[in-house]
């Protein structure tokens, strides 16, 4: 596999700030140097996405990880406006959650998130799951280039 030197940037879309301090720490343990932005409000990661407010110079995301359930727009809220937008669909999205709700996985990939992962309260799961999410998603897959 080709190594590229462009750092990907990730936009982890997280209000839990211990899963949001463990998913920072996975990514950032790999010898390839990722962007990572962390944001627990989705009015917020809204304003990023669209690089308004403070975010006019942000650079779009290659990678989002979502959870479903964050304050001011959910997570199925920014799901549905990022999917039906023609200049952030392109962006990968894994929903990143611990909703077993058989609905919020149906809707999840009817609006096209590329990927649904229930994740655990326990840290040493929560761990392997996100490196295993870095492996594939950092690793494996070719991800768009804009």
């Amino acid at each position: 596999m080709e190594d590229s030197s462009a750092a990907l940037s990730i936009l982890v879309i997280e209000s839990n700030p211990d899963h949001a301090q463990l998913i920072q720490e996975v990514l950032s343990s790999n010898s390839i140097q990722h962007q990572i932005v962390t944001i627990a409000d989705g009015l917020e990661a809204l304003d990023f996405l669209h690089q308004r407010e403070n975010y006019v110079s942000a650079a779009r995301p290659d990678l989002i990880l979502l959870d479903l359930n964050i304050s001011g727009k959910n997570g199925r809220e920014i799901l549905s406006e990022i999917k039906t937008n023609p200049q952030l669909k392109r962006i990968p999205i894994v929903v990143l959650t611990t909703s077993t709700e058989e609905a919020d996985i149906f809707n999840s990939y009817a609006q096209q998130g590329n990927c649904y992962v229930i994740k655990s309260f326990d840290a040493n799961q929560l761990f392997q799951v996100v490196k295993r999410i870095e492996e594939f998603w950092l690793g494996i897959v070719t991800l768009p280039v804009e």
